[in-house]
């Protein structure tokens, strides 16, 4: 039986999704970021396909949302989207030490994947984090400079944004640090899908393929980088990108 576990873990509300009877047992571990405006348990779907494959599955909600919502205005929440991206790649660190702590990583295997935001946050990580093994990054963008600058220009169009430039300039100096894009080396050759519709109006669809497209020549085994697109999809993932998130895990994060 697969059991769904609330868990805080270092302040952050939490579920895990696991074979009931192998709850306190080392697992290969998936931790999957939810998307912007979601919530953890929107993710529950796949957290029990893997959980059936014998994955332990950690779902957090990020800072704003799910259990850790505020009363703060929708433009606070927008202007916040880089900070809570940020905020966690930083967490993500929080869960793994967890983990590690109660012997519930089994011989270091720890992947990540996420949604939108949450595919974004796990491009961001992997500049971070050299132990993730694998990842897989769902209608997200690697290109986190770029994608900013839009947001940015975007909000500048419609009105007045709450913060200066110089603040601006700041963040953009931030995420650089973050930015796969500009340090596609730290990929070293690990594992990585990306799904993506082709009709995508939320995150550009060409971040991510023309990243895939100039990265996959700094692997000797481009069976360990793929792109699947799925031409008139929009920004919501689709079944088909679910089951092969699952078969990704399975064959790169096996048992």
């Amino acid at each position: 039986m697969i059991g769904v576990y609330k868990e805080t873990i270092h302040n952050i509300a939490s579920l895990i999704v696991v074979d009931a009877a192998k709850k306190d047992e080392p697992l290969p571990v998936v931790t999957y970021f939810h998307g912007f405006t979601s919530a953890k348990e929107h993710n529950l779907p796949i957290a029990y396909l893997l959980a059936e494959k014998g994955y332990r599955v950690v779902m957090p909600d990020s800072k704003y949302h799910g259990e850790r919502e505020v009363d703060i205005s929708n433009l606070k929440l927008q202007v916040s989207f880089w900070d809570i991206v940020m905020q966690n790649v930083k967490e993500l660190n929080d869960i793994k030490n967890y983990l590690d702590e109660n012997g519930l990583i089994l011989n270091e295997k720890f992947g990540v994947a996420g949604t939108s935001m949450g595919g974004i946050t796990t491009s961001a990580a992997l500049t971070q984090y050299p132990w993730i093994k694998t990842a897989v990054i769902l209608m997200g963008s690697p290109k986190i400079t770029t994608y900013a600058k839009t947001l940015v220009s975007s909000f500048k169009k419609t009105g007045d944004l709450p913060i200066t430039d110089d603040e601006i300039e700041q963040l953009y100096v931030q995420l650089e640090q973050f930015d796969l894009s500009l340090q596609p080396e730290k990929l070293n050759e690990r594992p990585l899908l990306f799904w993506h519709g082709g009709n995508d109006p939320t995150v550009p669809f060409d971040h991510s393929y023309t990243f895939y497209e100039d990265v996959k020549k700094l692997y000797d085994n481009e069976a360990n980088i793929a792109f699947l697109k799925e031409a008139n999809q929009d920004h919501k993932v689709t079944r088909f990108a679910i089951l092969e998130t699952v078969k990704w895990f399975e064959k790169h994060l096996q048992m």
